[in-house]
């Protein structure tokens, strides 16, 4: 099958899109299937791989850059350049990936070419603007999202609440695919007890951490209320437009910047705890690695997060606003029979979330888009025939 992947924002920018798009190139291409990746270009000065993906071809278009977002760069622009793009590959089905700009020109263009197309739910762009207190543009982007995905023919979202969400926008066929986790990649025995050392953390201290992108929308400063705990030290994993605020909020943390592959992995199995505060993750990527690390997790219990963790046996869950519990349950993990029990839990739960298991659904999905088109084209071939039927009736002159 030829497949094309429309990227709303890929590499050199990490975040969660970039790196589902590349775990689920690498799968489909090790199932024989041909990939291109549609994606924005890189800006001026900016190094990313050749070939990111082996064997699999990436389609670059014009882009501009997001200010505050360094490597972030988002593709605007008409359908028709990735019209072209498009129905040059022949694709048997296009893939949209958080469709907003560049996805949403692709699904378009789909429809506009007769091809199956299946979108990705994966970033709340109204959440986001309603943090940033502009409820108009949250508004905005609902009614956007609506469009988007009602175009599709199937729409695939990564957790009950982004079901729920789609579906009171009136979007049709939404189905549940949530994402993978690099379970080799990420495991317990990765653990070197070097990190201690790094941040001059003594041995009866208990060391929480952050792994993600510093910006408003993570409620990173939202940590603040462990800095007082006693004997815990706080670090953080990861860059963004906010470090240099959370620096001075989180004067206490300690701050390591982006971490990647092997090292990240390394330093999420030496953390005691991982916590995850943002309340408006459409899924929790990062949540997964920790546990598949064999990290405790204390977490919001809205969103994503609530379907990756039960609360109790695997991790802990707070109400959303209610820093004293985040606060509480991170005292409880000074227990360390308790995180011994939370680790061995959340490592197990993981065990069935690898990328393989997770692209033979995606397989299965893409079957049923398709299938879910064949049928919406039957539909319109008859309502047309209705339609040219009942015009021919009423323009032919009745015999007296």
């Amino acid at each position: 099958m030829r497949i094309m992947i429309a990227a709303e924002s890929f590499l050199p920018h990490l975040s969660g899109v970039t790196t589902s798009v590349l775990r689920t190139a690498e799968q489909l291409i090790q199932r024989g299937h041909e990939v291109a990746i549609l994606a924005p270009e890189t800006g001026p000065g900016e190094q990313t791989p050749q070939h990111p993906v082996p064997r699999a071809v990436c389609l670059r278009v014009p882009s501009l850059p997001v200010a505050g977002y360094p490597g972030l760069r988002v593709a605007p622009g008409p359908v028709a350049p990735v019209r072209r793009l498009i129905a040059r590959h022949h694709p048997d089905i296009v893939h949209a990936a958080s469709p907003f700009l560049l996805g949403a020109r692709a699904v378009t263009a789909a429809r506009d070419l007769g091809i199956p197309c299946a979108a990705v739910y994966q970033t709340d762009v109204s959440a986001y603007a309603r943090r940033y207190r502009l409820p108009w543009l949250a508004r905005a982007a609902d009614r956007r999202l609506a469009t988007i995905h009602g175009q599709a023919d199937l729409t695939l979202a990564p957790s009950r609440a982004s079901e729920d969400y789609l579906r009171d926008l009136g979007v049709p066929r939404v189905l549940r695919w949530g994402r993978g986790v690099d379970t080799a990649l990420f495991r317990p025995d990765r653990a070197e007890r070097s990190l201690r050392a790094r941040i001059g953390a003594g041995p009866a201290e208990l060391v929480v951490g952050y792994v993600g992108r510093l910006a408003p929308e993570k409620q990173v400063e939202d940590l603040r209320v462990l800095q007082s705990l006693p004997g815990v030290r706080l670090v953080v994993v990861g860059d963004g437009p906010e470090r240099a605020r959370l620096e001075h909020t989180l004067h206490r943390a300690s701050f390591l910047g982006r971490l990647e592959g092997e090292e990240l992995a390394r330093t999420v199995a030496e953390l005691d705890v991982f916590t995850h505060p943002g309340e408006s993750e459409t899924f929790g990527q990062t949540l997964q690695e920790a546990m598949a690390a064999g990290t405790p997790v204390v977490a919001v219990g809205c969103g994503g997060p609530a379907d990756i963790v039960e609360h109790g046996r695997t991790g802990l869950l707070y109400p959303p606003g209610r820093l004293d519990r985040l606060r509480e349950h991170v005292q409880r993990l000074g227990d360390p029979d308790l995180r011994a029990r939370f680790a061995a839990a959340g490592r197990e739960a993981m065990m069935p979330r690898s990328w393989s298991a997770l692209t033979d659904r995606l397989l299965e999905h893409y079957a049923l888009a398709r299938q879910f088109h064949r049928a919406d084209g039957l539909r319109r071939w008859a309502a047309g025939r209705v339609q040219s039927s009942a015009g021919s009736r009423a323009s032919t002159p009745q015999a007296r």
